[in-house]
């Protein structure tokens, strides 16, 4: 079972916000091409913590980065709220594995302030905090973040 993301892509500065360690995130949603629950996925594991192995969506093959694994250092436990974000980056298809995804938010410019301690400046990965209805949201640039991922990952793997 899957969601079509294009039946329900809405226009503007939208982000996808998912769960991971207790915070919640955001990525720029024209970046997502599909959300999928992770038991739902035809998988082949590996021996990477993070690299979870490859995944079958669609007819594409592609490499499932357990984003769970990597922030809290170590494997997590599947439970039925964990979800695969497909994400069809500048590079590669590829899923990444959140606690959930929680919904769509439009934010204005306004609504997006610098990441503390930053002086206005950027955290490699890090677009901003972004603020709706009392909820803050890590904003993510989600390329970025998955090329450092990706030499980290491969340095696991190999």
């Amino acid at each position: 079972m899957h969601k079509d993301i294009a039946a329900i892509r809405p226009a503007g500065n939208q982000f996808l916000s998912f769960k991971l360690g207790g915070l919640e995130y955001g990525l720029d949603f024209s970046k997502v091409q599909e959300l999928r629950i992770l038991r739902s996925l035809e998988r082949f594991a590996t021996d990477g913590a993070i690299v979870e192995g490859v995944a079958v969506s669609r007819g594409v093959i592609m490499p499932i980065v357990d984003m769970r694994a990597a922030f809290c250092g170590h494997p997590v436990a599947t439970t039925p709220t964990t979800d695969v974000i497909i994400l069809k980056l500048s590079t590669c298809v590829m899923g990444m594995v959140v606690d959930g995804v929680t919904d769509v938010v439009t934010l204005e410019p306004a609504q997006i302030s610098p990441i503390p301690g930053t002086d206005g400046g950027t955290i490699d990965y890090l677009i901003g905090l972004g603020a709706s209805e009392g909820r803050r949201l890590i904003l993510v640039d989600i390329d970025r973040l998955m090329s450092i991922n990706k030499s980290a990952t491969a340095r696991q793997v190999a």
